[in-house]
């Protein structure tokens, strides 16, 4: 059964406290939720953590359990920042909204669409995960850039990292859509591929922002 949201914040916050900042336990009040909210029994019941004096400690079970939770944070962060282009407040707020859907099986996606990346916008580390041990044996790089195709080599497009509305608006009328199948046609001097039955050439620049899916 999932947990609720507050539960996950306390796992979060309860992470970050013991294993990044190197303390033994979680003062309620610096995560502001109090010690009578629903939330800490729901994790007490379900014997993640302990209550003692009125502070949260992990147990062995909540460990695992708080670092997938820190791991989900982690990648909506990356998700709403770098995919989405929602930056400071409104992309972490949103980021906040948006992991506690990152559910069975779907932060694996996620993490794999993004490349498995090891660090969140604000440069603390993401929790590995079976598909990034997954990925690291079996040489998958995942999601790349296009940049880093070879001529001839055909992919699907993951999603477009760009700032720029009219480089956007130029690609999506190229046909740069996520889900289209790519083929890169020649990387030199500029790069030229195929999407559908059109051919379109772009410099480095521009193609270094389409990510494409091997």
């Amino acid at each position: 059964m999932k947990l609720s949201d507050k539960a996950e914040e306390i796992l979060e916050a309860l992470w970050i406290a013991v294993e990044e900042e190197g303390g033994a336990f979680l003062d309620p009040e610096t995560v502001g939720i109090p010690m009578e909210d629903p939330a800490y029994a729901e994790l007490t019941g379900r014997a993640l953590v302990e209550l003692r004096q009125g502070m949260v400690y992990f147990r062995p079970e909540g460990r695992d359990e708080g670092r997938m939770t820190i791991r989900r944070h982690r990648l909506a962060e990356r998700l709403m920042m770098d995919v989405l282009n929602i930056r400071g407040e409104a992309g972490d707020y949103k980021a906040c909204q948006f992991e506690h859907l990152l559910n069975e099986g779907v932060d694996a996606k996620v993490c794999t669409m993004l490349n498995h990346p090891t660090t969140c916008p604000h440069g603390k580390p993401i929790p590995s995960g079976e598909c990034c041990a997954e990925a690291r044996a079996q040489g998958d790089l995942g999601v790349v850039p296009l940049t880093e195709f070879k001529s001839g080599q055909e992919g699907e497009i993951a999603y477009i990292q760009t700032e720029d509305s009219k480089k956007m608006q130029k690609l999506m009328a190229m046909g740069v859509l996520p889900g289209n199948r790519i083929v890169l046609v020649q990387s030199f001097p500029s790069h030229i591929f195929r999407v559908g039955f059109s051919e379109f050439a772009i410099d480095t620049n521009l193609a270094r922002e389409i990510f494409v899916r091997k």
